[in-house]
């Protein structure tokens, strides 16, 4: 089993342990989403692919929402264990490749929307494995997520090489741990602990620009 894999699933438990840990009512950075919400919506991505569309494709998003809450009445307990469980047995995202591919990001920013959701939440910490997952991921995936940047953007993170992000004038380098800056380039700027630096103007900019897939 790859590296990153094991990160992937170790993710997922983890975030499920933080489900548990505040309950479902519980605020997260999901604008307008209690942790219940966020869970309906994991279990809504991973095993109703009819509805899953919904969450990118605007004309859908009817039926995905009246998805989720159909899904999102169930025990809260339940939500949890199915989450944990993983996704459905014939379902893709079992091959690690895809595991890695799709999750990695994906249960890395959950987890910390839980954790900091809640005011004086503090950020989960990091092992080298995960840092090098969330690293490889972000090189991949920097151009997609920041594709709406309105100046260039270079992604500094401690310690690793740079990730060009976007190319263009004015320039704007963004500074902290991978972990931050995954959140960044994922639209929780105001929740990730980064330096920015170049023209205020730009630098404003890129601080309220939206971000993610």
């Amino acid at each position: 089993m790859s590296k990153s894999s094991n990160v992937a699933r170790t993710l997922r438990r983890s975030l499920c342990d933080e489900l548990e840990r505040i309950g479902p009512d519980a605020p997260t950075l999901c604008a307008g989403w209690t942790a219940r919400d966020l869970a309906t919506h994991l279990i809504v991505r991973e095993t109703r692919p009819d509805a899953a569309v919904g969450i990118l494709v605007k004309s859908l998003a009817g039926y995905a929402a009246r998805v989720q809450r159909s899904v999102g009445r169930s025990e809260w307990s339940e939500l949890v264990d199915k989450i944990r469980s993983g996704p459905p047995l014939l379902s893709p995202m079992r091959l690690r490749s895809v595991d890695d591919l799709t999750n990695t990001l994906e249960y890395f920013v959950h987890r910390e929307d839980l954790r900091r959701g809640t005011p004086g939440g503090e950020p989960g910490a990091l092992t080298t494995a995960e840092e090098e997952a969330l690293y490889t991921a972000l090189k991949r995936g920097a151009r997609l997520m920041t594709r709406r940047a309105p100046a260039g953007l270079v992604l500094r993170p401690d310690g690793r090489p740079v990730i060009v992000a976007k190319k263009g004038t004015p320039e704007v380098t963004v500074s902290g741990p991978v972990g931050e800056l995954v959140l960044f380039v994922y639209g929780r700027q105001s929740a990730s602990h980064v330096a920015l630096d170049g023209p205020a103007d730009a630098v404003e900019a890129v601080r309220t620009a939206k971000f993610g897939v």
